[in-house]
């Protein structure tokens, strides 16, 4: 395969050119002006960037066990629409992911995709923070990091057990942060307040510090969180931290409009924590960007606010947010919105993608970002998102992974 004519993103170095890419057997042969071989399938890229496939380290697939919301293969068709190359998948499944056996089955059926699908596996037992799974036994069966998400783990004496396991591993753990003592109704900032995740958030980045590991903070939304990060990153902790794009576009008045549809743990909160978390982006306290894609069926989020289920589906609208929230008001460039949504992924997870060099995988997304983008419907099996017809700029034209095209919009 032969890209042409395409603007090349560099997310290791921040820097962009134009060069032609020539892929074989899965890898990158040759970057520069190249000419077409006979027989060679030709892509012309004109007008449109090239990065390293995307990479999204926080997704649901919902498999096994919650299969009518969405499950490996649908999944996976919607990272590839959306640019994804790989995925990391949370344990919160049914059953959860705390056993090599779950793990292996996972992974066996996931490796038949066209997309890289990797799967954590869960801090604790059954999710249920009283004591830790077998994290070597897991990594041994294909674990890439660990974690509880969707659930905060109260006992501070047990996650820095965690974190001194996961340091011997040199593995990452992700949290989720909201203290449920602060929290009376899930799902809005009136009564899921920054209080709730601030205190976790505090408590992890000292025992991160404390014990050396690698903590991420998922799916970051408080202005005081964000600072917290940025004190823990100056003191030496290896702190990563995570933003939605919906955090970074949207508010609380969102649930004027959208109610259930813009519910999701944390909530969205006021502008300040939105700005604070651009901010965050911007001088990198914030390091990824990630989806926390979670679909729900309709009916479930057509339930009275109170008893719905949170959480919004985010890899087909991930890269258009990016680029609408973030590269058209100046907060980011394009090659710096790459590195935290590809090489800053695949560092955390110690994983030989998110760059564009010779000899490297040929995970690529070939995308329009002046090309006007409203998403009207989805490869998702859900559609629970309050972004739909949302004027937004950002077309993925290819998704290429292992050197082979996983989705084509031209």
């Amino acid at each position: 395969m032969l890209i042409q004519n395409g603007t090349v993103l560099l997310p290791d170095d921040l820097t962009e050119l134009a060069a032609d890419l020539r892929i074989e057997n899965g890898v990158i042969q040759e970057i520069g002006v190249l000419r077409a071989r006979a027989g060679e399938e030709v892509i012309n890229a004109a007008g449109c960037c090239v990065a390293p496939g995307l990479i999204d380290v926080h997704v649901h697939f919902r498999d096994p066990g919650l299969t009518y919301k969405e499950d490996l293969h649908t999944g996976a068709e919607a990272a590839a629409a959306g640019g994804f190359t790989t995925v990391v998948c949370m344990a919160n499944t049914k059953p959860v992911v705390d056993t090599p056996e779950i793990l292996r089955d996972i992974l066996a059926r996931a490796s038949h995709e066209k997309i890289r699908i990797l799967q954590a596996a869960a801090i604790t037992r059954n999710l249920e923070g009283k004591e830790l799974t077998d994290f070597k036994a897991l990594t041994d069966a294909g674990a890439c990091g660990f974690t509880d998400d969707g659930i905060p783990l109260m006992d501070e004496q047990l996650a820095a057990r965690a974190m001194e396991k996961a340091k011997e591993l040199e593995l990452p753990l992700s949290f989720h942060e909201e203290h449920p003592g602060f929290i009376s109704q899930s799902g809005a900032n009136a009564t899921a307040p920054n209080v709730a995740e601030d205190l976790l958030v505090a408590r992890d980045c000292m025992l991160a510090l404390h014990t050396g590991a690698t903590v991420s903070i998922q799916h970051i939304s408080s202005r005081n969180s964000v600072a917290l990060v940025r004190t823990a990153k100056a003191l030496g902790a290896h702190i990563w931290a995570e933003a939605t794009p919906h955090h970074f576009t949207l508010t609380e008045e969102a649930l004027k409009e959208h109610g259930t549809l813009a519910k999701m743990n944390p909530p969205l909160r006021t502008e300040a924590d939105r700005q604070a978390v651009i901010e965050g982006l911007m001088d990198g306290t914030i390091d990824l960007i990630v989806t926390d894609h979670a679909p729900h069926s309709a009916e479930e989020k057509a339930r009275p606010f109170e008893k719905a289920p949170s959480g919004i589906i985010g890899l087909e609208t991930s890269l258009a947010l990016g680029i609408t929230s973030l590269i058209r008001p100046g907060h980011l460039t394009l090659p710096q919105l790459i590195q935290k949504m590809s090489l800053n992924p695949a560092r955390l997870y110690h994983l030989p993608y998110g760059k564009i060099k010779t000899g490297a995988p040929a995970d690529l997304v070939i995308f329009n970002p002046d090309e006007p983008f409203c998403p009207k419907t989805y490869h998702s099996k859900a559609a629970n998102t309050p972004f739909t017809g949302m004027n937004l700029y950002g077309t993925v034209k290819y998704t290429i992974c292992r050197g082979k095209i996983a989705f084509a919009s031209v």
